[in-house]
């Protein structure tokens, strides 16, 4: 069976464990940015007046910034050469959302310069979009035929398709962690924040970050728990 072991078994305590830590990075990042929501910038700046500066003195006037719908949907675009800040982000002047713009800004300087982590991510997409569609399918059919000769090649193969997202997402820490070292940086070179404004936003900027990891942690022990279920599946 799938998942063999009843409901206290450790795969589940693992799933479980992934759960809790996902749901916490989560709500930390919507607290803290709510936290420091309401404190604005002594400049008086809004966070896409930020961003254009920052683009600007990067020699990056070619990228738009655009308004998108929702909360926290901040993304930076390459193939449209765009920025893209949530309601809650585009307009305001509180040091939470000047930090989620400039983080955002740190990712089309690394695409501009051409750092190696987000080349790889980049190169990467295709493959990971494979492999988080066939996973599950390919590994459940494994476990299916587990008594005929296809049961464990289909088992690894699923395995391996999830390990692709797996990989992804711990290449993908390295490009959110330097955007937002490269962010915080500029904040304080420009004098964009200053003192505690710049404690407010790292503190945002670092929420944000943990979230990434939790994912890793998240689909690592997802990881764990698929080995797991295919030795014991393959003892029996």
């Amino acid at each position: 069976m799938l998942f063999y072991g009843g409901w206290f078994d450790v795969g589940y305590g693992l799933v479980l464990i992934g759960l809790v830590v996902s749901l916490w990075a989560s709500w930390n990042v919507k607290s803290t940015f709510r936290r420091y929501q309401n404190d604005h910038n002594s400049r008086g700046l809004t966070a896409a007046q930020v961003a254009r500066q920052i683009l600007d003195d990067n020699g990056l006037y070619q990228i738009r910034i655009e308004r998108v719908s929702g909360n926290l949907t901040d993304h930076y675009d390459p193939k449209g050469n765009v920025i893209r800040l949530s309601d809650s982000v585009h307009d305001s002047t509180s040091v939470a959302a000047i930090g989620v713009a400039a983080h955002e800004c740190g990712h089309a300087v690394q695409h501009s310069v051409d750092y190696f982590p987000m080349q790889v991510r980049s190169a990467i997409i295709p493959v990971t979009q494979i492999g988080s569609r066939l996973w599950y399918i390919v590994f459940l059919l494994g476990m299916i035929f587990s008594n005929s000769y296809a049961g464990m090649p289909l088992q690894m193969a699923g395995i391996l398709l999830f390990s692709l997202i797996v990989f992804f997402q711990l290449v993908t820490l390295p490009v959110e962690f330097n955007a937002s070292s490269r962010a915080m940086q500029t904040l304080e070179s420009r004098y964009i924040l200053s003192g505690e404004e710049l404690t407010k936003a790292r503190k945002v900027l670092t929420a944000a970050a943990l979230t990434y990891v939790a994912a890793l942690l998240n689909s690592i022990l997802q990881l764990i728990r698929l080995l797991n279920i295919s030795k014991r599946n393959n003892r029996r």
